[in-house]
């Protein structure tokens, strides 16, 4: 059987995870942050392009019926122009738009006996779901959105899961209008097909081809994990970062504030792109109860720093123009051994994987060569702190168990080599550079996943490691002010709590 033919319960368990419903006062906070006027104007378009339960389209005709009523004062005739002339849809599936048009309508047809407009003769009013389908590759991969067709391809009992607005689909031509505002949560992700359970970031194909439409406005919630690029991500960072009509970025880093019970490493954020008004960006961080603004470019740095506060400290460390962790980390596999190798029954070496070690023929090793016969610090490839999220309190650990191994001791894809030394001396140093709030702080600063890669360490200094660093010395090394240091503390907690 089909592993996307669910039945309607299983369906709504889908929609919970990677095509999440849009909660009304999230909804509401994203039309707080456009224009108000917009609202007051009887030609304004909208264009939710990403119709689950209609919640933007219902908020924005509430916003509408009350902006007009001065112009319209005949309350039928000012809802059958705001429902049929104002506030577009395209569906993603066909139970989203059953939902979108009970939301909306008030019914499930637009021209239904309890719906709220008078004026369409048709069913689906304007929230449509035209046909369309994958266009499978050689690869079995969909051209346009990456999906699998193991997965995907079925006949058209199903649904194709092949979405209308990066599937060929042009809003405009389906409804005859130019759109001034375009809304909406688009589907986060699809499976690849890749090992395990591999999914591929789906929503930035939504923000491209919303900005192809050229409104004046765009507004999207999307995972937060673009910020340090990644699995598809790298070239919408840079597009994100460059574009300086990004103009208001609302960022959750711990997504639970705006999804209950969602797990989404990395967080959330919506933004506003504004067509006409380039400029610096406001950022604001929103963590429970507490919330930060700075105004900045996006792009001073490689990767986005998510906290205004952090900005001066890495001005401070880039300003140095020391060598970066990031030359000196290994790839994932530093060895060439996967996460599945295991000890064999001889060798003359020792394996190091997750639950132990044990012998490993030196003749089968053909990376990492160099490493062998010196000290080596490892660290796990998977971040300490859950789906890369801060605890309840802010802060996070950042790196799971730090350990020397040494000379004939190898590791598989499990751990990633951090340093490697002649002396047990230096690595037990690097140790402890790693265990410093300071290092643990930069390297947080790539945290949108549960993975730590060696681009994480981009902004860590090379130092010397004949030397035994402490925070100490590290905050007067760059000159770190005491706000500074205070905002650290309040982001990262000791590595072995004593000093918590």
């Amino acid at each position: 059987m089909n592993g996307h033919n669910p039945d309607i319960l299983t369906c709504l368990a889908n929609l919970s995870a990677d095509e999440v419903f849009t909660p009304p006062k999230l909804a509401s906070a994203m039309l707080d942050i456009l224009p108000q006027d917009l609202f007051r104007r009887p030609d304004t378009t909208f264009l939710d392009p990403v119709c689950k339960s209609g919640v933007f389209l219902r908020e924005i005709a509430r916003r509408l019926n009350d902006g007009l009523k001065d112009q319209m004062p005949d309350e039928q005739a000012r809802i059958n122009h705001i429902l049929t002339k104002q506030v577009f849809g395209l569906a993603i599936t066909e139970l989203t738009a059953l939902l979108s048009r009970r939301s909306v309508y008030c019914s499930k047809k637009a021209d239904g006996k309890y719906s709220i407009a008078t004026a369409f003769p048709k069913p689906d009013g304007n929230i449509r779901l035209p046909k369309t389908d994958h266009t499978w590759n050689a690869a079995g991969k969909c051209e346009l959105c990456g999906a699998n067709q193991g997965e995907y391809d079925r006949d058209e009992t199903f649904e194709a899961y092949a979405y209308p607005f990066i599937h060929g689909i042009d809003p405009t031509e389906v409804f005859n209008v130019k759109f001034d505002v375009i809304i909406g949560n688009p589907p986060y992700q699809l499976s690849d097909g890749g090992f395990g359970r591999s999914a591929s970031p789906i929503y930035h194909q939504f923000v491209r081809q919303a900005k192809k439409l050229e409104p004046r406005y765009l507004t999207m919630i999307i995972p937060s994990r673009w910020f340090g690029g990644g699995k598809g991500l790298d070239d919408f960072r840079e597009e994100m970062l460059a574009d300086d009509r990004v103009r208001r970025i609302v960022d959750f880093e711990d997504v639970n504030d705006v999804f209950s019970g969602i797990d989404l490493a990395g967080g959330v954020c919506y933004f506003l792109w504004d067509r006409d008004n380039p400029g610096l960006c406001s950022v604001t961080n929103v963590h429970g109860n507490t919330e930060t603004t700075s105004e900045r470019r996006l792009d001073e740095f490689k990767t986005f720093i998510r906290h205004g506060e952090a900005v001066s400290i890495v001005r401070k460390v880039v300003e140095k123009d020391e060598a970066r962790m990031n030359k000196q980390v290994s790839g994932r596999k530093p060895f060439g051994l996967a996460t599945t190798e295991r000890p064999k029954k001889t060798g003359d070496l020792v394996l190091r994987w997750q639950k132990g070690e044990g012998p490993y023929p030196r003749d089968e090793i053909t990376t990492g060569i160099e490493m062998i016969n010196r000290w080596k610090v490892i660290t796990s490839y998977v971040g300490h702190d859950h789906a890369g999220n801060p605890g309840t309190d802010g802060r996070r650990r950042v790196l799971s168990k730090i350990d020397i191994i040494p000379p004939g001791t190898i590791c598989n894809e499990t751990y990633l080599v951090i340093g490697h030394y002649t002396s047990k001396k230096e690595a037990e140093n690097l140790v402890a550079y790693m265990k410093t709030r300071f290092f643990r702080f930069l390297v947080s600063q790539f945290m949108y996943s549960h993975h730590i890669t060696k681009e994480a360490y981009a902004l860590v200094p090379v130092l010397d490691m004949k030397h035994h660093w402490n925070d100490a010395e590290l905050i007067a090394r760059y000159g770190l002010t005491t706000d500074e240091v205070v905002f650290i503390e309040s982001k990262i907690r000791s590595f072995d709590r004593t000093e918590d």
